[in-house]
């Protein structure tokens, strides 16, 4: 690795850090989209700190409250605070996807520079969306915080916390990918209600997710041939080694196969459902 590539690296990874432990949604949003892969920008916000790899949470607000997914209420999508309540949901799941971008970029080290450069974009982009949702929450007569939601998604980040490997395997190739199969029903039942500008917001999140999802199959491939595994077999170890959640159809073959799933992978997981 070059010297200037060693020092961009330090910078990017201290930039995510300082990020991932903001509490503000909208500050810490505000410093991920202006965030600028220029070697002279001062990536950190004061002094240099430490980067202490053992801190399994993110910066989070006080709200919302978080309780176990069979706490979260299911509302009708026909009333305004039902469907405030869903796009809190997903609103909710972009913002533990930001803090999943910003923590794979600082918490593992030694790798190369493209993938840092990937999962900031993908911050990035995660940030987007966290913002489009707010806004329409905001159009709603709500905003974050106003109903209460599950920590899900984050449960399995700090699991893997110790392992690339599978934080790679069990965050964006099963969860976010999971992701890729329901958001296009979710899509439909908002135009059905009327919502279309929350539809809208959706088409575009799937868009970007199939791209995110694309970068974890990238680096898990490429790091499992680095350390001699096959990527399919050790996925499934990985997925029994941490307990990860079954995946259940139906699947979304050509958002998936578009996000680097193979077609292989997708006749065994239609074998296991």
């Amino acid at each position: 690795m070059h010297a200037i590539d060693a020092i961009s690296i330090l910078g990017w990874r201290q930039f995510s850090y300082d990020c991932w432990r903001l509490t503000e949604p909208q500050e810490k949003c505000a410093a991920i989209q202006a965030f600028s892969f220029a070697p002279e920008q001062n990536l950190t916000f004061g002094q240099p700190q430490l980067i202490t790899t053992d801190m399994a949470q993110p910066g989070h607000p006080a709200q919302p409250e978080l309780v176990a997914p069979s706490a979260v209420p299911k509302r009708s999508l026909h009333t305004t605070t039902g469907r405030a309540a869903l796009i809190h949901a997903l609103a909710h799941i972009e913002f533990n996807a930001i803090n999943l971008a910003l923590d794979i970029v600082w918490r593992f080290a030694d790798l190369p520079a493209d993938f840092y450069r990937d999962w900031l974009r993908v911050a990035q982009e995660e940030a987007h969306h966290f913002c489009l949702l707010n806004q329409h929450l905001h159009s709603l007569g709500y905003a974050y915080g106003d109903f209460p939601a599950h920590n899900g998604l984050w449960e399995m980040a700090a699991l893997t916390r110790d392992n690339v490997l599978a934080r790679l395997a069990l965050v964006p190739r099963v969860l976010e990918a999971r992701g890729l199969d329901v958001t296009p029903g979710i899509r439909s039942k908002l135009m059905q209600a009327g919502d279309d500008a929350g539809a809208a917001i959706l088409e575009v999140i799937l868009r970007d997710e199939i791209g995110h999802v694309k970068i974890g199959n990238h680096w898990f491939n490429w790091l499992c041939r680095q350390q001699g595994f096959d990527p399919i077999a050790h996925a499934a170890h990985l997925a029994t080694q941490y307990q990860a959640p079954r995946q259940r159809g139906p699947f979304n073959h050509p958002a998936r196969l578009a996000a680097g799933f193979t077609a292989s992978e997708l006749a065994s997981l239609e074998k296991c459902r």
